[in-house]
């Protein structure tokens, strides 16, 4: 599967984003999709996921309760809304996908998308 991603830009603090990934194929609806990112200087970092079906979600604990990761299946296409942002969420946002029990640097990426959040 392709990814591209896009929805990133400055914001000040406080404000909101929505990222998109759309994904190509017609298998999709098969993998698990996850958003990750990556700051300055720093290592990437795990921020959302969401099973196939959109039933179960997963959040890294800097980002809980800010950001939801949802999905649309028959638009092949994962979203990652982001609001209250901070500084520290800065970075280059990355989606990845990957079948059940694979790891996610097995699966496949997308070129990334910056996002800047300004004080």
């Amino acid at each position: 599967v392709q990814l591209q991603a896009s929805g990133g830009g400055l914001v000040q603090a406080g404000g909101s984003l929505r990222l998109s990934c759309a994904a190509s194929g017609r298998t999709f609806s098969s993998y698990v999709m996850g958003w990750f990112r990556q700051a300055p200087g720093k290592e990437r970092e795990f921020v959302a996921a969401i099973s196939w079906s959109g039933g179960s979600t997963y959040y890294a604990d800097s980002v809980k309760g800010r950001f939801t990761i949802s999905r649309d299946n028959a638009k092949n296409t994962v979203y990652l809304q982001m609001n209250s942002l901070k500084p520290e969420d800065t970075a280059v946002y990355y989606c990845a996908a990957k079948v059940e029990l694979q790891d996610w640097l097995g699966g496949s990426w997308g070129q990334g998308t910056l996002v800047t959040v300004s004080s």
